[in-house]
């Protein structure tokens, strides 16, 4: 393992990277003041980090600039991981924060939106304590976020342990023609094998129907990223006849992942353990769930406040008055009604190309109407006295 002086992040100019030293030297002629203010900072985070419930997920909102042993909800494998691999933690911090951004999209016209909790180190707080099918979505995407932040770190050369993969030689064809291999491919087999070292760690043995429920989907989830490998090729030949073509492999954008997953959470399996071992509840099911989503709790219906069972409900949310879908009132409200406001928006019209080469624009105001859902009713015996 480098020394801790190694952890210093590479894309530093080496002014900066002086600087660290001058500083850190500094810092050594006040240690013991610091070391004080250092242990309260450490004792107050461990008294209020809920160790059972943090997850590694939280590393994306501290950023790449941490130390492993201060990051809430890693297991030991995944703190060795940490200590081994600093530099990974960075694009596993990145990729937290494009996942979350995908559930959120996904959901964004949905009940449960994929809401995060500001500075709470279980990320989507006590909904995820339910072995539901949004558990089972945010599983899948996390462990898919994984392979694509490490896949793509790879190939940019942002890492020391791996780069772009050259195993792919020689001549080969497609709908097109021949071609051959050339370049770097996007190595996903080196971000599925990190992907799953990391992310499954958390899962021990998997041994109850939680566990063996999250490895599963945490599994589908990597899978779905190199189902997404797309052929990207170079034409040569005189006048770019492209009578010779190179060719390689690369990722997709991360947004088909989050479609086809979304779609995996639309026909996600129950399961249910008994002594038989994990199986599929409804026993008439004849299909395979290897590339299917599982889960084994019902979900809540998430339209009212339940701190139980982490619903945060949709009061207040904005809803599609014309819409007969989940992001309709009649839906997103749960039959309680919405209130509808006036408000100006403002919006580029009358765009027109200047030459060369700018389109200028100018702001249009109008109004529109808003329309949110209602809060719940209290009951009229709560208000007697």
């Amino acid at each position: 393992m480098k020394g801790r002086g190694s952890m210093l992040p590479r894309s530093l100019p080496d002014s900066s990277r002086a600087m660290g030293i001058r500083h850190r030297t500094k810092i050594q002629h006040h240690s013991r003041p610091i070391s004080k203010i250092y242990f309260v900072f450490i004792l107050l985070l461990l008294i209020f980090t809920p160790r059972v419930d943090s997850s590694w997920w939280y590393i994306g909102a501290l950023g790449a600039r941490v130390i492993c042993d201060n990051i809430p909800g890693l297991v030991n494998k995944q703190r060795q991981l940490c200590q081994r691999h600093p530099d990974l933690m960075q694009s596993i911090g990145e990729g937290a924060k494009e996942w979350i951004r995908e559930c959120q999209h996904q959901f964004r016209n949905h009940r449960w939106n994929c809401s995060t909790l500001d500075r709470d180190h279980t990320v989507f707080g006590r909904v995820m304590l339910r072995s539901s099918r949004e558990a089972a979505f945010v599983y899948a995407i996390s462990s898919a976020g994984v392979v694509y932040a490490i896949t793509r770190a790879c190939s940019q050369g942002e890492l020391k342990i791996c780069n772009c993969d050259g195993h792919k030689r020689g001549r080969a064809s497609d709908d097109r023609g021949n071609f051959d291999w050339g370049g770097c491919s996007d190595n996903v087999n080196y971000g599925i094998k990190f992907a799953k070292a990391f992310v499954d760690a958390r899962e021990g043995m998997g041994k109850d129907a939680r566990a063996m429920m999250n490895l599963h989907n945490n599994r589908c989830g990597r899978m779905a990223v190199k189902r997404f490998m797309k052929l990207e090729c170079k034409c040569h030949g005189v006048s770019g006849s492209c009578s010779l073509r190179t060719c390689w492999l690369a990722m997709s954008d991360f947004r088909r992942t989050g479609d086809y997953l979304r779609k995996k959470y639309n026909t996600a399996i129950e399961m249910t353990m008994n002594q038989a071992g994990f199986m599929v509840a409804d026993r008439d099911f004849k299909g395979s769930t290897k590339n299917e989503l599982v889960y084994v709790e019902n979900s809540p219906d998430y339209c009212l406040m339940d701190r139980a069972a982490g619903s945060l409900g949709t009061a207040g949310r904005v809803c599609n008055k014309s819409s007969r879908g989940t992001d309709g009132c009649e839906v997103m409200c749960c039959g309680r009604g919405y209130d509808t406001m006036r408000v100006k928006r403002v919006t580029k019209c009358e765009c027109k190309f200047k030459w060369c080469c700018a389109v200028e624009c100018s702001d249009c105001e109008d109004m529109v109407d808003v329309h949110t859902c209602k809060p719940h009713k209290r009951p009229d015996w709560l208000d007697i006295t």
